[in-house]
């Protein structure tokens, strides 16, 4: 990853950052993943190989370390203040793709498990009853449960044995639409693109708990 020859600090950069699974994991590390499986459930494309060296990149550079607790065998990632002084580049590269690079998505870009990683930890838990919610997502052929409280979101692709509260059906290009906002909730319903169905409390309050994306406020541009 290093490239000779050049004391440009754009390129040394590039050296240690401009890889792109070394752009996701900080990504991820950003949003809140900070343990080796939480890491290959939001990149389910990722090889155990590359992803066990792209972290090791990452603490060799000094732009995460690893910590666990005393008599413990689970290690987490946290950002160190360099890696934290990325947080403007990812946002910034998020936002720039949103804006000029959302023409070249297509629907080989897709990945369920991917995207439902984004969609449970995206829930908006404060607009949901007191106590326990269980949803089961059908998107596609393939079922999600999240299993949701006043502070966490579980995410399981396994039955759970909980009794559920709402089901949602859609396919996952349409639930894609609906959690980057291109299309509301309420127009997708209206048109059986998505089925819901369970408790009447959260099927009438739908638009309030739907999971969107934090960046559902960018639009796409033309390249001119």
């Amino acid at each position: 990853m290093n490239t000779p020859g050049s004391l440009c600090p754009t390129v040394k950069a590039l050296d240690i950052v401009g890889d792109k699974w070394t752009l996701l994991i900080l990504r991820e590390l950003f949003f809140g993943s900070y343990r080796y499986n939480q890491f290959q459930r939001a990149m389910p494309r990722i090889s155990p190989t590359v992803l066990s060296k792209r972290l090791k990149h990452l603490e060799n550079c000094g732009l995460i370390v690893r910590k666990s607790a005393v008599g413990q065998k689970n290690v987490e990632y946290r950002l160190t203040r360099c890696g934290r002084e990325l947080g403007p580049v990812i946002d910034g590269l998020a936002r720039w793709g949103l804006r000029w690079a959302r023409d070249h998505l297509c629907n080989a870009d897709l990945d369920a498990g991917s995207f439902m990683w984004d969609f449970h930890r995206t829930l908006k838990i404060d607009e949901l009853p007191e106590g326990e919610t269980v949803f089961c997502v059908m998107v596609d052929d393939t079922k999600w449960w999240l299993i949701a409280s006043h502070d966490m979101v579980d995410l399981c692709n396994e039955d759970p044995g909980r009794e559920v509260d709402v089901y949602l059906s859609a396919p996952l290009a349409v639930m894609a639409e609906l959690w980057m906002g291109d299309t509301s909730v309420e127009a997708a319903i209206k048109s059986k693109d998505l089925l819901l169905s369970g408790s009447n409390h959260l099927t009438r309050t739908v638009t309030r708990w739907f999971p969107t994306s934090s960046y559902t406020e960018v639009r796409a541009e033309r390249f001119i």
